[in-house]
Parts: C-alpha cells; sequence; structure tokens
C-alpha cells in the first residue's frame, strides 16, 4: 500500500531560505563593505590606525544605538564605558598575569553594571536632565582615572601592553584588524536582528508610547535598563579593542567629543538601522582623520554634512540609497506599463 500523502505533505513542507532572515541583507552588504576595506588597507600601518579608529566609533555609535535610538534615552557616559573596556585590557596586562582575552569579557560585565547603577540613579531623569547628569559621570570618571595613580597610571595611563595570545599563537596586528572588523559585522547584525524581534519591537514602541507599553504589562524601566547594561557593554568591547591597537590607554583616550561623534553618526549613516552608526562611523573617520587637507576643519564639516544629511535625506546616507535603489527597480516596471 503506497502512502500518498507523503509528496503532498513534502511539498507543503516550507522551505528554508535564507533571504528570509531577518538583517540578512544589511549583513551581506556589510562583509561585502569589510572585504574592500581590509583589500584597501593591506599591511599599510596608517590605514589600519583609520580601521581601527573606525571600528572603535563604530561600536561606541552601536551602543548608543540601542539606548538612545531604539528605548529613545539619552545617556552621556559612554566615554566612560569605552574607557572601563580600555582600562580593562590595561589592567589585566599590566597588573596581572591573567589571560589577556579576559578583559573583553570582565570590561563590558564592569561597564553593563555600572551602566545599570547609574540608570537606577537616574531612573526619574529623562531628556536634558539625564544626558547633563550622565555627561558629569563622565567627566567624574576621567577625574578619577587621573586621580587614581596607583591602580590606572594617573595622567600618563598605562602602556607597553602584552600581546594578545590565543592557545599559543599571537596574531598580527592586520590580524587583529580583520578580528575588529568581523566584531563590528556580528554586533551589527545581532542588533539588526534585535531591531527586529519581539523584544527590538517593543524597546522602540516603548520609546513613543511608554504608557501604551506599561498597560499591557510591560516594565518600562526594566526594559531601559537591560538597553542601557547592552549598549555599555558594546561600547566597552570597542575602548578594549583600541587600546589593545594602540598599546596604551590613558585618561584622555576617550573624551567626550568621542560620545558627540557617536551621537551624530547614526544620524549620518541612518538611524532606522544598526549599519547607520557603521557607516557614519566610517564617514566621520574619513573626515576628519583620513584628508590632510581638511584634517583641521574635519568636525566642522562633519557638522555641516549632518545639517546636509538631514535636510536632503533625513533617513542618513543608507536610507538615501535604499530610496534610490527603489527607484531604479521601479524604474523598468513603469516602462513596461507605460508609466
Amino acid at each position: 500500500m503506497t502512502d500518498v500523502s507523503a509528496p503532498h505533505s513534502a511539498a507543503a513542507r516550507p522551505r528554508w531560505d535564507i533571504r528570509q532572515v531577518p538583517g540578512i541583507g544589511g549583513l551581506g552588504l556589510g562583509i561585502a563593505a569589510a572585504v574592500l576595506i581590509l583589500t584597501w588597507v593591506g599591511s599599510d600601518g596608517y590605514r589600519q590606525t583609520l580601521v581601527t579608529a573606525s571600528v572603535t566609533y563604530a561600536l561606541i555609535a552601536l551602543g548608543m544605538y540601542v539606548p538612545y535610538l531604539m528605548a529613545g534615552s539619552l545617556s552621556m557616559a559612554y566615554s566612560a564605558y569605552a574607557g572601563i573596556g580600555g582600562y580593562a585590557v590595561g589592567l589585566i596586562s599590566t597588573r596581572t598575569e591573567l589571560p589577556l582575552l579576559l578583559a573583553w569579557i570582565a570590561g563590558p560585565i564592569v561597564a553593563a553594571i555600572i551602566a545599570v547603577l547609574l540608570g537606577l540613579a537616574t531612573r526619574r531623569l529623562s531628556g536634558f536632565f539625564l544626558a547633563a547628569v550622565t555627561l558629569l559621570f563622565g567627566m567624574a570618571f576621567t577625574a578619577f582615572l587621573i586621580d587614581g595613580e596607583r591602580l590606572t597610571g594617573g595622567s600618563g595611563g598605562l602602556g607597553n601592553l602584552r600581546p594578545l595570545r590565543l592557545f599559543g599563537w599571537m596574531p598580527s596586528h592586520y590580524q587583529v584588524v580583520v578580528g575588529s572588523v568581523i566584531v563590528v559585522c556580528v554586533v551589527a547584525f545581532l542588533l539588526d536582528r534585535l531591531r527586529l524581534s519581539p523584544w527590538g519591537v517593543i524597546v522602540r514602541t516603548m520609546r513613543d508610547a511608554p504608557r501604551a507599553v506599561e498597560a499591557a504589562g510591560v516594565r518600562v524601566p526594566m526594559m531601559n535598563l537591560v538597553a542601557l547594561a547592552l549598549g555599555a557593554a558594546i561600547a566597552a568591547v570597542g575602548g578594549g579593542l583600541f587600546a589593545y591597537s594602540a598599546g596604551s590607554i590613558t585618561p584622555d583616550t576617550f573624551t567626550l567629543n568621542i560620545v558627540f561623534l557617536a551621537i551624530f553618526m547614526p544620524l549620518i549613516g541612518g538611524s532606522g538601522t544598526p549599519w547607520g552608526a557603521v557607516a557614519g562611523a566610517v564617514l566621520a573617520v574619513e573626515l576628519t582623520l583620513n584628508f590632510p587637507a581638511i584634517q583641521a576643519s574635519g568636525t566642522l564639516l562633519l557638522a555641516l554634512g549632518v545639517l546636509v544629511i538631514m535636510l536632503v535625506a533625513p533617513k542618513g546616507v543608507i536610507g538615501y540609497a535604499d530610496k534610490l535603489r527603489r527607484r531604479a527597480m521601479a524604474l523598468p516596471r513603469r516602462r513596461r506599463t507605460g508609466g
């Protein structure tokens, strides 16, 4: 006796298509851009430094993306979170014999805990008052690094960091750059998936209609704390990568200037996706560091660029490129229909 239901059940079974995975398109474009950038970098030390700076800016901007653009909570303490990640690498490298890899575990955890404590202390604040208090925290953290000379090395910081060893293998500087770019792509992809997940939808709804979310039984303060902890941990990873690549860390490594830049990076690249923060970081580094002729006024040009982008393309460079893509795809259909 033949089973006639088997072919029908097999035909009815939906096929898994990787193109249906949320965020896979952004990951594909990000990998393509990363390959082009790494090919351009090669063995050039200066270009490797530019990529390291771009990675650091991108991770700090991605860290701010979760609480700022998704949850609507503007924290200005990200220079401190990046500094925690950097000093975790410096302290474990110079003060202990522990594996250096542990620094990228300890740093994000400590930064996340401090972000939660700071979030609990400022849970009743919002807008300008929240930004002002967290800004003061960042300044106080810098003062602590300078005063705590026995622990942090004072204004001179910590230098001569020992190289990373993974089971006897010591990666070269270029391999560290490649690994850093991979970390950015993975973090951006995961945040893109998180943005489209039920948790991300709730967080974005909480930003626009917190009372409606609370009425649905969701604890808004708890969601805010989770967003702050996640963002701080990501920024700490960026700080640790930069400190290791530079071989040293000082209180002036991560200033408040980088926080203000990180606020504008997603606006330049496109606030609708975490990949916009990555694109904005690359553009910010190119404008402020990679053009000697305009290096002195790079920040001014960056500010003017933000103004032009907000007027011409409010969704950022990625949003404008996607708009052009949709128009290009619609053009053949219009010609066929005679429209």
